[in-house]
């Protein structure tokens, strides 16, 4: 079994999974197969964007996350809160009545992590003229992108903006801010409050750096649901003496689709959705595309909005987003916006870059190029041999999934339908042999 290169928070609950194979049709990377008649995923090839958990009718798909008792071991109990959390509410909760609820479970400080927009913006701004002769350069802010990256598009990560995303810029402020007030390093909890599965996998081992500054990502969901019952059990409708985060009206709408793209210069494009992704970097890798200069992608369809833990409608909550940087913008000035100490904000520019992300390519057959080689003749022999319907009941997504799984020693051509039909037939494979094939895929069904 090869050394997993990512940690996961996508998990298969095997006592409820049925292997109906909608998880199997739908991953991006080709990361699942049907072992057994469960799903299996492949720790390489995952890239937690969630596909999977929203396909998957039985809920036999989780998402493992940190508890919320584990902020009561630290005194200064940071939530790091992404603008979709608050714009999840209806219109009729405000805002200082949610931030109040969320302090009532236990957190001391609440930080809305787009407020680190504004100061990444202008480094991306000076990143891109220092890498003027990278095009186009693509955006680092949704980590499923980065690992799809690198699983499936390796000659790309040279074109990922090598640049830390808000949260990360806000627990690294929180760190140096408390710091410099005096506190010590393990009085510090700073927790995330996340909207989708890949989040919780990069903040576990990020990419480009040893460790993440934050100490815990809690669901979106579960805390929505925690301060929805609470507000609605105790009949408030409003709260005293809350102090918000101060957040420009651009930095507002960092986390929708073309919140990022409406700030680079140049010819910038944005694309939600990881299989219109998928796609469109093919074009990218194969140099149709040598006139953009920069790419916003995100997983989720409407981007952080549409992320699986979060639990109001994706449309309604960026209408409320909108509406909010709307009126951010009526009364906004220079003086009511987030600022940052001169001598942390140099901390951070100093800090703020991560190390070059690695390809983990899911083609890599052997590390031994000559025997990858064989590899792939061999693979090329057996689509030859392979029907290509791609009916997924070898167990794997696709006949050239099972091709490459066969040169991995991973499975078998007679895990094929259709070659043991024929096998059958022509007496080189017996009733009783098909019989234990299928069950070594789907069990006893």
């Amino acid at each position: 079994m090869p050394k997993s290169f990512f940690h996961h928070a996508l998990k298969v609950n095997e006592d409820i999974c049925t292997g109906c194979m909608h998880c199997l049709k739908k991953c991006p990377t080709e990361a699942i197969r049907m072992r057994s008649g469960k799903a299996k995923i492949s720790a390489n090839c995952c890239i937690d964007c969630g596909e999977c958990f929203d396909a998957c009718p039985d809920s036999a798909i989780y998402i493992e996350h940190d508890d919320l008792n584990t902020i009561f071991n630290y005194d200064y109990r940071i939530a790091l809160v992404p603008a979709v959390l608050i714009n999840q509410f209806k219109d009729d909760i405000p805002t200082p009545l949610i931030y109040q609820v969320i302090k009532e479970l236990g957190f001391t400080h609440i930080f809305e992590i787009e407020q680190m927009a504004d100061f990444l913006i202008e480094e991306i701004r000076k990143y891109a003229v220092e890498h003027a002769h990278i095009k186009p350069l693509i955006s680092s802010f949704c980590p499923a992108i980065v690992r799809l990256i690198q699983v499936k598009f390796p000659s790309l990560t040279e074109n990922l903006v090598l640049l830390k995303p808000p949260v990360d810029l806000a627990a690294m402020y929180w760190r140096q801010t408390l710091k410099k007030q005096g506190v010590s390093e393990d009085k510090i909890g700073l927790f995330y409050i996340t909207p989708c599965a890949a989040k919780i996998a990069a903040l576990k081992t990020p990419v480009g750096e040893e460790e993440s500054q934050v100490t815990g990502v809690i669901n979106m969901d579960f805390i929505y649901n925690r301060v929805l019952r609470k507000i609605k059990e105790e009949h408030r409708v409003d709260a005293e003496n809350v102090e918000l985060s101060k957040i420009s009206s651009r930095a507002s709408l960092w986390s929708t689709t073309e919140g990022e793209k409406k700030n680079m210069l140049g010819r910038a494009l944005a694309i939600d959705g990881v299989h219109n992704i998928s796609e469109f970097l093919e074009k990218v890798e194969n140099d149709e595309l040598p006139d953009v200069d920069y790419l916003e992608l995100r997983a989720c369809d409407e981007s952080c909005a549409g992320g699986i833990l979060l639990t109001g409608n994706r449309f309604l909550t960026v209408e409320r987003m909108k509406k909010r940087a709307e009126t951010i913008r009526e009364s906004e000035t220079p003086d009511n916006h987030f600022e940052i100490d001169n001598d942390i904000a140099d901390y951070m520019r100093t800090n703020m870059g991560v190390q070059k992300v690695l390809p983990r390519s899911m083609m890599c057959l052997d590390e031994n190029r000559g025997i990858a080689m064989k590899k792939m003749a061999l693979i090329r022999d057996l689509m030859s041999h392979l029907p290509g319907v791609d009916c997924g009941t070898c167990g794997a997504p696709t006949c050239q999934a099972l091709a490459e799984d066969i040169a991995k020693v991973e499975a078998t051509l007679t895990n094929c339908i259709f070659l043991q039909t024929s096998m059958e037939g022509r007496g080189s494979m017996t009733a009783q042999e098909r019989v234990e094939t299928f069950r070594k895929i789907w069990g006893n069904k």
